[in-house]
């Protein structure tokens, strides 16, 4: 009988634990959902308020779509990048992309005529612009 009790025990703590350890992995995917989901939204409205940057800093070069055909385009001696070029822009490295638009051109073995933004756009600014530029390739 002693047998019968510790067995019942045994089998009862052991549902216990797997009763604990579903909901626990039930809670943790939940809460993975959401992260994912909160990144998702802020992703776009990262590119949502880098598209209104890029409407007043970039597209004069750039053109509205990204397709380097911006009005100040065709007066320029270097053709300006085209942002929806995937095969090219995929290759770039956010950071690349940051220190181009904060620096320059020239800092990163291009063109003078890309002008740096660091003194009128912010660390998060640039990042919204970056995520703008990812969504057009």
């Amino acid at each position: 009988m002693l047998r019968v009790v510790k067995g019942f025990r045994y089998v009862r703590n052991a549902v216990i634990k797997a009763v604990n350890m579903r909901g626990f992995l039930v809670g943790l995917t939940a809460l993975l959902c959401i992260h994912l989901t909160t990144a998702a939204r802020a992703l776009a409205q990262n590119a949502s308020e880098g598209q209104k940057l890029y409407a007043t800093y970039c597209s004069a070069c750039h053109g509205d779509k990204g397709k380097a055909d911006g009005p100040a385009a065709k007066s320029l001696p270097v053709k300006p990048a085209d942002h929806t070029n995937g095969t090219v822009m995929n290759q770039l490295s956010d950071k690349y992309l940051r220190d181009i638009i904060s620096k320059g051109g020239a800092a990163v073995g291009k063109s003078s005529f890309m002008p740096g933004w660091s003194s009128q756009l912010k660390d998060p600014q640039v990042s919204d612009l970056v995520a703008y530029i990812r969504s057009l390739a």
